[in-house]
């Protein structure tokens, strides 16, 4: 799949990754041939991967703070879903924020979780074979995994 087709099917999404608008997706993709469903699953993964770098990943929860009143810190959890949701708002924001920190500031909040869009490729390969699908791609997404853009995370 192009990249520009993987951002038109995310466009469908209309810039936040609700329940609804990734089962839509899902729906969506399950109905075209299977080389589409692993090659959006492969532009997904690595646009999750392209956003899992350090100035992203130590930005606070936007809308959290601790109980003495400090920023409250990014879990692995949260940064990957905060990445989701960058991806969901569409490929101008997600393009945006390598050039602007601040553009990806707003979805580290709680209120635009993006964790649905993280089962978008399973669910879509799942409703076309019946099948769940034990997959890898070329980009791991999960949180730390992009050792170029965590230098100091090496050993």
């Amino acid at each position: 799949m192009t990249w520009a087709a993987f951002w038109a099917q995310i466009a469908t999404l209309n810039g936040s990754a609700t329940q609804m608008g990734c089962q839509r997706l899902a729906e969506e993709l399950s109905r075209r041939p299977l080389p589409d469903i692993i090659g959006f699953a492969e532009r997904h993964a690595e646009a999750l991967y392209r956003l899992d770098q350090e100035k992203f990943g130590r930005l606070p929860v936007a809308d959290l703070t601790g109980r003495d009143g400090r920023p409250f810190p990014q879990s692995a959890d949260a940064f990957l879903y905060a990445r989701c949701a960058v991806v969901a708002a569409g490929q101008a924001i997600w393009e945006d924020v390598f050039f602007d920190i601040d553009r990806f500031a707003p979805y580290t909040s709680t209120e635009l979780d993006g964790e649905w869009l993280l089962y978008v490729p399973d669910r879509a390969y799942e409703l076309a074979t019946g099948k769940e699908w034990d997959r890898s791609t070329q980009y791991c997404f999960e949180s730390y995994s992009n050792g170029d853009g965590w230098p100091n995370l090496r050993s």
